[in-house]
C-alpha cells in the first residue's frame, strides 16, 4: 500500500522537533439517493469543540480501547475482523476497533445503527442514551437489542492523517455506508449544532461551508457517482493510500501539490 506523504518537517508548531503521535480514528460517510443524485449526511461541530470546531464533518471519532473487544464478534455479521484486517492493513484487534468505532460513532452522533434487523426506534433511542452515558458497552447494546452488526454495509474509502505541525492529530480511516431503509439520522445536541443532507456535488463545491480537506475531497471523490449503489460498488475494491498533508502558513498542501486554505474557524482559534 503506497503512502501519499511529504517528508517530515524539521520543526512543528510551538518549536518542537517531534510530531505528536496521531490517535486512531474512524469516520463514516452516510449516503442516500436524493432528487439530484447521492447526498451525504454532514454535521456542523460546535465552536466549543477541541477539534474541527465550527466545521462541517461526517460522524466519527477516536477508536477506544473497548472498540477492540472481541466480545462484539458474537453479534457480528458481514466480513469478519480478519477480513477487515487484510483490507485495512492492520492487526485483527485494531481492524475490529476501527470498524466498531465507525459503527459506534454513527450511532452516538447520528442515531443510526448499521445492524440487522433494524431495531425499534424507541428501543434504539434508549440504547443510544445508555451508550452515551457509559452504562452499557457496544457489544452489550447489540445483544440487548437482539441485532447483529452488519459490517457488510461499510466500504473502506480513504485514509487521512492530520499534518505533523498540529498538536492534536488523528490517523483516520474513512468508510462509506448507505442509509438503512426506513432509518433517519438525528444529531446529538452535544455533538452538532446543525445537521443536513447535502448533494455531493454541492457539498464539494460550496466554499461557504467550512470543511477540512478530508471532508471536502471525499465529497469530491464521491460526486462522480450517480447513485449510492454505484459508490458502494466502487468502494469494494477501491485502492486506499495514506494521505498526510503539510501545513504551510494558512494553507494545507496535499501530496499531489493541490493547496487547500485552512478553514477560517481554525484560523480564528
Amino acid at each position: 500500500m503506497r503512502e501519499l506523504v511529504w517528508p517530515t518537517r524539521p520543526a512543528c508548531r510551538g518549536g518542537s522537533s517531534l510530531a505528536a503521535t496521531p490517535r486512531p480514528a474512524a469516520t463514516v460517510v452516510l449516503l442516500r439517493d436524493g432528487r439530484h443524485g447521492p447526498e451525504a449526511y454532514l454535521q456542523r461541530r460546535p465552536r466549543s469543540m477541541g477539534f474541527a470546531a465550527g466545521l462541517w464533518v461526517f460522524p466519527g471519532g477516536r477508536v477506544d480501547d473497548a472498540d477492540r473487544d472481541p466480545a462484539v464478534d458474537a453479534s457480528w455479521d458481514g466480513p469478519p475482523p480478519a477480513a477487515w484486517a487484510a483490507r485495512l492493513g492492520l492487526p485483527v484487534d485494531d481492524a475490529r476497533g476501527h470498524v466498531v468505532a465507525a459503527c459506534r460513532e454513527t450511532l452516538e452522533e447520528a442515531g443510526l445503527l448499521l445492524a440487522e434487523p433494524q431495531p425499534d426506534p424507541g428501543e434504539l433511542a434508549g440504547a443510544r442514551r445508555d451508550l452515551l452515558a457509559g452504562t452499557c458497552g457496544f457489544a452489550e447494546l447489540l445483544a440487548g437489542l437482539g441485532v447483529r452488526l452488519d459490517t457488510g454495509r461499510l466500504r473502506y474509502w480513504a485514509w487521512w492523517v492530520t499534518p505533523e505541525a498540529e498538536t492534536r492529530r488523528y490517523d483516520t480511516r474513512f468508510f462509506v455506508a448507505g442509509l438503512p431503509a426506513g432509518a433517519a439520522a438525528a444529531a446529538h445536541p452535544a455533538e452538532a449544532e446543525r445537521e443536513r443532507w447535502l448533494a455531493l456535488v454541492t457539498g464539494a463545491a460550496d466554499w461557504e461551508l467550512p470543511m477540512l480537506p478530508p471532508t471536502r475531497l471525499t465529497l469530491r471523490d464521491l460526486a462522480g457517482f450517480d447513485s449510492t449503489a454505484a459508490a458502494l460498488a466502487a468502494g469494494a475494491e477501491r485502492p486506499v493510500e495514506r494521505i498526510l498533508p503539510v501545513l504551510e502558513g494558512a494553507e494545507l498542501v496535499m501530496p499531489w501539490l493541490e493547496r487547500y486554505p485552512v478553514p477560517s474557524p481554525l484560523l480564528e482559534r
